[in-house]
């Protein structure tokens, strides 16, 4: 059987072995401290900006409009400095991680890291991460397999919309200390090898911007712009961080975006960046990411489709806002 990018699964089995692994090998979920060591801070009270669902739009515009972000390109390299460029403007530190990893078919592959850091001394933290490149096939588009991407909604919209609350973080600043982790060479991977995939994030968690980095819990974004998207319960997700990621859920509903944020179970374990800041980083961390009821992705998912048509301003509003009002008034009250 092919490990596929962004594995589902449906079998009942595999989720109650996760569900068995967990229990016994993470216990952050099941206690009142977080995995700072810290206890966990109350509700937060005050006021939540505005998200800018057309400024997330132009972000993600922006990005396409480099090309396709893909690994050895000048591409790359543009988006990155544009990146860099704008977490400087908006972030207390900005660090860039410049590295090399090994690609699926033994290639060398520069990868680059961008982190930009609210309030650094605050021991309080949330991580949010979202991969900044693009796959370099089309390998599920029904015509032409080899063609190149815009991945407009695979990568462009979660970093849009981390822009976004970066330059919202800037304007109102927040109490938690915040980290905004933008992973590069995510999309690269090969089908029949799980671990290709995810490799800037399997970098970064190896090696922390900062030693012995720690967070209360993280949040991937990964597709959370398109037309008609929904967001389940990822089962990864559910094992590492159901808590955290239950509030985020609840808070999309109180505030109207019960249409996005669905509450049922489809059953699907995704490889995605999570997986790695969970099991190798030791964060608990929550996927965003956008499934259909079948528990398949996205049509337009590693397709020539995936391109600024399908960004949808408010799906981008609901992600967004949710977002800002976790962060503003309780980050911690899960």
């Amino acid at each position: 059987m092919n490990i596929m990018r962004k594995a589902l699964s449906i079998l009942l089995a595999l989720a109650i072995f996760a569900g068995a692994c967990q229990q016994s090998g993470n216990s952050n979920n099941n206690n009142n401290n977080d995995s700072t060591g810290a206890s966990k801070v109350d509700k937060i009270l005050g006021p939540v900006p505005v998200f800018q669902a057309d400024s997330a739009y132009d972000y993600v515009a922006k990005q396409v409009s480099f090309g396709p972000r893909i690994p050895n390109t000048p591409a790359q390299e543009k988006c990155a400095n544009w990146l860099i460029e704008k977490l400087k403007t908006w972030s207390d530190t900005v660090y860039v991680q410049k590295t090399t990893v090994i690609g699926p078919n033994k290639e060398k592959l520069p990868c680059i890291n961008i982190i930009g850091s609210f309030n650094p001394a605050a021991k309080q933290r949330v991580l949010l991460l979202a991969h900044w490149d693009t796959r370099p096939w089309a390998d599920e588009d029904a015509f032409d397999k080899t063609k190149k991407i815009d991945g407009a909604d695979d990568g462009a919209s979660g970093v849009a919309v981390l822009l976004e609350a970066a330059r919202q973080f800037h304007l109102q600043r927040p109490e938690a200390g915040i980290d905004i982790l933008l992973v590069d060479v995510e999309d690269y991977g090969s089908k029949t090898d799980e671990n290709s995939f995810c490799l800037g994030t399997q970098y970064w968690a190896k090696n922390p911007h900062i030693p012995g980095y720690k967070a209360n819990y993280g949040i991937l974004f990964d597709m959370v712009g398109g037309r008609g998207t929904q967001f389940y319960m990822e089962g990864f997700s559910k094992q590492y961080a159901g808590a955290q990621m239950k509030l985020f859920w609840d808070v999309a509903n109180q505030l109207g975006y019960s249409d996005f944020f669905r509450y049922e179970n489809n059953g699907a374990f995704i490889t995605d960046d999570h997986v790695p800041v969970n099991t190798i980083a030791n964060i608990p961390t929550f996927d965003i990411i956008a499934l259909q009821p079948n528990n398949d992705f996205a049509p337009h998912w590693h397709t020539q489709n995936d391109n600024i048509n399908v960004i949808d301003r408010n799906t981008l509003k609901a992600v967004g806002q949710t977002l800002l009002q976790v962060i503003y008034n309780q980050p911690f009250g899960y």
